[in-house]
């Protein structure tokens, strides 16, 4: 795991000493070296920087940028079935000179060419310049663990694994997208491919770059979609059969996340995928598997027991750690720098106290994401499954005639109910439902934390929806069920620009590689195809995983309430975190900003303090922002 920034520039005017600030600014990436290459091809100049985190191959051998004849490349990430590639490049007559998945990479393109990365089992962000082709080929893994930004105008290209790389070249012009700022208020993300930033971009999952150096053209291809899986048959077989071949892939997925030449780890919650993760892992390994959690009891934040117990169960070497609620409101003020576009996911906090503990033992931590969008976890897929038809169902006139009467008594209107937490904005989310009942506005509006209309009042300009995977309608309607639509999508959007997002900034803020084994593109494309109710049988969500885990722990103990990493915003920021919402919602550093609606954003504010606690989320959002804008605008 490493950092990694470059740039291609056609007026030749980038140097070593602009490439060594933009790599530094990310030093918490790579703390075990640094490397910097300049290359001058006809018309441009080219150059790689690498901020190295010592995973596999500890020797000089896994230095980079590294060059194999004419390709030269600066990689982030991990790809582990390298020594599987590496024996059958051998097998074509390739010889190596180190032991790192780098060097395989490059000779795996020297052979195959783009194509090489059907043969990748990993997470991977990686550029190489091509000196034969005059290109540079750049590359993200296929759901988007590793990160990658790209900036592209007036004859200046730009790379980096965090945004903050992009920004410290003097060529890049830090102009908000509004449409991008409405995003985030939207969704506590800025969904890819859109950045909060004009001509800046997150290159696609599943998608490979290049740039011809010759005509200074950018063109991106994809080379895998989920879409793929989710539109094959439907598999028949029987569940035993489905879940013995699905402990089998997972047990080999999970196995090549402990490649590594340092000490590795797993984040246990009280969870079922955690523990799937865990059981399998200390099953098939003669060590006990390093386990970590954190709680913070007075934050009402505590799995630590139901992870102990876990522990206990499969054996695991288990660290556990109680934080105070002042530890974790300590993290808040470095959230703008570690994540350098907006983003407003308060479990950032927690992830990040964990990712602290477990540095302590181990470089590598694997985080059990994914199980939700793969086996049909969430809530929200209940909600969708048992009312989505019965709203359906629903005479459209009936329908208009609910949500017309709806409109014309406003939800502050409705006695007792009107103090309820959230009922303001369910109310809303009932009446856009009953207007359009589609999965596409109940999925979206449901993910949705701040309406249309109200986004339209909290901004100064006119704003528009932006174009994201919400919109994709690539599932074949052959192979259609509301839940495989809800999965699909989740898996682009909400698993992508929130989840990995959050991990990947949390664990490098510390230095630590976070593995995500729920995320081997085998999974999902076996996953894809089991029948429904495999996955969601009669309202028991994961049900296949459920099963496979009770193998290894009992049902009784696992059986609980789900509670993920929930942290009491609207407490915090009632006490603790006032002065923040004072200083950076203040009237005039708003109106200087030249962004929001004052008015909104001040009438937002008197009605959460005035006790309309449901308004707690808009004021994170917004308090999220506009740290977010005071550390990166207002501090060059």
């Amino acid at each position: 795991m490493c950092g990694i920034s470059g740039f291609a520039d056609f007026t030749k005017q980038t140097g070593n000493t602009v490439l060594e600030k933009m790599n530094r600014i990310m030093a918490h990436r790579g703390p075990d070296g640094e490397g910097y290459a300049i290359y001058q091809p006809a018309g441009a100049t080219v150059g790689f920087g690498h901020l190295r985190l010592s995973i596999i191959d500890l020797s000089e051998g896994g230095k980079q940028p590294k060059t194999f004849q004419h390709l030269h490349i600066t990689f982030n990430g991990e790809v582990y079935n390298y020594a599987e590639i590496k024996k059958e490049l051998e097998q074509k007559g390739h010889t190596f000179d180190s032991h790192s998945d780098t060097e395989v990479i490059l000779h795996a393109y020297a052979e195959w060419g783009a194509a090489a990365l059907q043969r990748f089992i990993g997470m991977y962000a990686f550029v190489i310049y091509d000196e034969k082709k005059q290109n540079l080929f750049a590359c993200r893994d296929r759901a988007g663990v590793k990160p990658f930004f790209y900036y592209w105008k007036n004859g200046l290209f730009l790379f980096g694994s965090e945004l903050k790389a992009l920004m410290q070249h003097p060529g890049f012009v830090k102009e908000i997208d509004i449409n991008a700022a409405a995003a985030f208020m939207q969704y506590g993300y800025i969904p890819t491919p859109h950045c909060i930033f004009q001509h800046t971009y997150k290159l696609k999952p599943g998608h490979y770059l290049e740039l011809d150096l010759s005509s200074q053209s950018v063109q991106t291809t994809r080379y895998w979609n989920v879409y793929d899986a989710y539109n094959k048959p439907i598999l028949a077989i029987s569940l035993p059969e489905a879940i013995t071949e699905t402990e089998r892939i997972l047990s080999k997925a999970f196995q090549y996340r402990m490649v590594s030449d340092v000490p590795v780890g797993v984040f246990l919650s009280g969870g079922y995928d955690s523990a799937c993760v865990t059981a399998l892992l200390q099953k098939n390994s003669t060590e006990k598997i390093k386990t970590f959690t954190i709680g913070v009891p007075d934050a009402g934040l505590n799995e630590a027991p139901y992870a102990k117990e876990t522990a206990d169960r499969l054996g695991t070497d288990h660290t556990e750690y109680y934080c105070t609620e002042k530890e974790a409101l300590e993290i808040v003020p470095t959230l703008p720098f570690f994540y350098d576009e907006p983003f407003a996911d308060s479990s950032a906090i927690p992830t990040s106290l964990v990712s602290r503990i477990a540095r302590e033992k181990v470089t590598v931590a694997l985080s059990a994401d994914a199980g939700d969008e793969i086996f049909a976890g969430y809530n929200r897929y209940d909600y969708m499954l048992k009312y989505g038809k019965r709203l359906k169902q629903i005479p459209g006139v009936m329908r208009k005639s609910a949500a017309a009467i709806m409109d014309m008594v406003p939800a502050s209107s409705i006695p007792l109910l009107n103090k309820r937490y959230l009922f303001h904005s369910r109310y809303e989310k009932v009446k856009t439902f009953l207007k359009n009942p589609s999965e596409k506005n109940i999925l979206k509006n449901i993910t949705q934390h701040m309406s249309e209309d109200s986004i339209a009042s909290l901004f100064r300009s006119p704003v528009q929806v932006l174009p994201s995977a919400f919109d994709s309608d690539e599932l074949k309607q052959e192979n259609y069920s509301m839940l495989s639509y809800m999965m699909s999508i989740d898996y682009q959007t909400y698993l992508l620009d929130d989840i990995l997002q959050k991990v990947d900034r949390a664990t490098m803020s510390v230095s630590l590689e976070g593995r995500e084994p729920f995320l081997d593109q085998h999974i999902i494309e076996w996953a894809a195809q089991l029948p429904t109710h495999f996955k969601y049988n009669n309202g028991n969500k994961k049900f296949i995983l459920k099963e496979i885990v009770h193998k290894y722990l009992p049902q009784e103990m696992m059986d609980r309430p789900k509670m993920g990493f929930g942290i009491p915003i609207a407490a915090w920021l009632q006490k603790d975190l006032k002065p923040f919402v004072d200083q950076y919602l203040d009237p005039s550093f708003i109106e200087r900003q030249g962004i929001f609606s004052n008015g909104e954003v001040q009438r937002i504010r008197k009605a959460f303090y005035n006790g309309k606690t449901e308004r707690a989320e808009k004021i994170w959002f917004l308090l999220m922002f506009q740290m977010w804008y005071d550390r990166w605008m207002n501090n060059n």
